[in-house]
């Protein structure tokens, strides 16, 4: 290991060093503990003395003939104490409460994907429709309903679910060991180990090489501004705060976790070569980071100014991790104003490839909130996006957040009946896809699920059953495929030419009117907001003389003529229709 790098920061594999490693001699385990007296190892029932080595910082044994599976821990000893803590750079972990490492053997599998990883690319000018999702709540076995599904099952029962439903993406939240099913993984433990709940590693490459060889893209929830609390992890590691900040004013996030102290060395060093291990390791194709408004700003408030040490750890491991591997994205969850979050590090910007458009969000499910006779004051809350969309590179979410905690799903965040919620429900999604930006649905969404989300529980997909919800499902599979073979809807979606107002000026009627276009082709789409049926002309765009609807949301087919470079159409209530334009 490059110490003076380990030391100031700037490596990405200090897992590799760290942690534990089967030679041919036995099996090498180091542990950094700058402020331990002593360090001991307890491997299978055994207490071994570990021995300091280089500057004495850092502990080292090695130990023939130790099995694959053994689990062990350290043994810190540290101002007249000891604790047991679990490996930081251990691949595996025992299933909670046990919290012990696990040796693993992390090259027991071989992947079969590289025609996907020669050809993956950060989707900027193509479609990417992520399904977010929470791994042990998708499905869960019928027969062990308080168990999950195996990585490995539930990549078979995922792969042919996405691929029907027109998702190209999936991203996972959290899946790095957790002490706390209720945290869905935002308070780690493990930051190199996957969690034991949904089986081995191995288990987890083969998941992701399958999806790979099905031409779906999978991304990891990353967490890189604080860890769990847990006294046998991260947290005062060796008698110090190693990790965290060691006054409790920025030292505890919102969440009551440790927060990572971005200006030392060794943390950056420690974050970089977790986020690197996944990519690498595991063949994972992007990161969606957490929280970064707590990157950017103490304790996630701009009033308490820049963190000017953690922004600089970001935007050097976003710039080191993309040449590093090529085609990741990097995706950053961020609710500030700061500037340049997509913009190249190069260019002093931090990186990012996507930043989630939160304001869209909620200024879209605001609006639909709203009855019909109360939206034409609040018209421009659809508009407003557009004003701003061209400071970044956008990703539309509608996630795990909305659908928690009180907040209902987003179907019945919808005003009306239930039958007027599906309804709007479909304009609501077609306007999502059809706006610019990519594109991130959490399950059960798909669903017009009106239970909350809970992680203890499968999706509700006895739904299916009720004609009204398998008519949306069904209808959510047709518009994401027309999403992911629509290029206007994709291609351009960072350049002003690939987007226009036909019309935002129907305040009163509640009409909307968006040009999207591509190299080879240009789409209109028309909403109706308004729950009643309304006759609307609107000007093509481009001089084009010919229309064809290709969607509608409406089960009704509309009537509509083109006159003299006019679209007449009689739109339903609570509908969008698509159209393809051309000379």
């Amino acid at each position: 290991m490059d110490f003076y790098g380990f030391y100031t920061g700037e490596i990405f594999d200090a897992h590799e060093f760290l942690g534990a490693h089967t030679t041919s001699e036995g099996t090498t385990f180091r542990t950094f503990a700058p402020q331990a007296q002593k360090v001991e190892l307890l491997l299978n029932n055994q207490c071994i003395p570990m021995e300091k080595i280089y500057n004495g910082q850092f502990f080292e044994v090695t130990v023939p003939d130790v099995p694959f599976d053994s689990t062990y821990e350290y043994r810190i000893h540290a101002r007249g104490r000891f604790t047991d803590h679990c490996d930081p750079y251990g691949v595996g972990m025992e299933l909670r409460p046990a919290h012990k490492s696990i040796l693993r053997d992390l090259d027991s599998y071989v992947f079969h994907d590289e025609a996907w990883m020669k050809k993956r690319s950060d989707m900027k000018n193509k479609p990417l429709n992520i399904y977010e999702m929470h791994a042990g709540s998708f499905r869960k076995p019928e027969e062990r309903a308080d168990a999950w599904y195996n990585y490995e099952e539930l990549g078979d029962i995922l792969i042919p679910y996405l691929k029907e439903n027109g998702y190209n993406y999936v991203e996972l939240l959290p899946i790095c060991e957790h002490p706390c099913d209720e945290s869905w993984g935002y308070q780690t433990t493990g930051y190199f180990s996957p969690t034991s709940r949904y089986g081995t590693p191995e288990q987890l490459m083969k998941m992701i090489d399958k999806l790979h060889q099905n031409d779906i893209g999978i991304i990891l929830d990353f967490v890189p501004v604080h860890f769990a609390v847990d006294a046998y992890a991260l947290a005062n590691y060796d008698g110090s705060a190693l990790y965290e900040y060691p006054n409790n004013d920025v030292g505890q996030s919102e969440w009551g976790s440790c927060n990572f102290m971005h200006s030392r060395g060794e943390v950056r060093s420690f974050l970089q070569s977790s986020a690197n291990y996944w990519l690498k390791q595991y063949h994972f194709d992007g990161l969606r980071m957490d929280a970064i408004s707590n990157i950017i700003y103490w304790q996630g408030d701009a009033r308490r100014g820049v963190n000017a040490n953690a922004v600089a750890f970001v935007r050097n491991m976003n710039q080191k991790l993309k040449a590093m591997n090529p085609g990741c994205m990097f995706i950053a969850e961020d609710s500030t104003s700061f500037k340049g979050i997509t913009t190249e590090a190069e260019k002093g910007g931090l990186g990012f490839d996507y930043k989630w458009d939160l304001g869209w969000m909620h200024d879209t499910l605001d609006f639909m909130a709203l009855a019909p006779e109360n939206r034409s004051e609040h018209y421009h809350k659809l508009t407003f996006s557009m004003l701003y969309f061209g400071d970044e590179n956008y990703l539309l979410p509608l996630s795990h957040d909305e659908v928690v905690h009180g907040k209902g799903t987003i179907v019945n965040k919808i005003y009306g009946n239930d039958d007027e919620r599906r309804r709007q429900a479909r304009v609501l999604y077609l306007y999502m896809l059809v706006h610019p930006g990519k594109k991130l649905n959490f399950m059960g969404n798909e669903l017009a699920q009106f239970r909350e989300w809970d992680e203890k529980r499968s999706l509700d997909f006895f739904l299916l059953e009720d004609p009204a919800h398998k008519s949306f499902h069904e209808y959510m599979k047709a518009l994401n495929h027309l999403y992911l073979h629509s290029p206007a809807l994709s291609e351009e979606d960072y350049e002003k030419e690939g987007f226009e107002w036909a019309d935002c000026h129907q305040e009163d009627k509640l009409i909307y009117a968006i040009t999207r276009r591509s190299r080879k082709q240009t789409l209109l789409t028309v909403f109706n907001l308004n729950n009643k049926e309304q006759n609307y002309s609107v000007k093509l765009p481009d001089d084009n003389t010919k229309a064809k609807l290709i969607f509608s949301t409406a089960e009704n087919t509309s009537n509509f003529n083109v006159s003299d470079g006019t679209l007449n159409v009689t739109l339903p209530p609570y509908a969008g229709l698509v159209f393809y334009v051309s000379k």
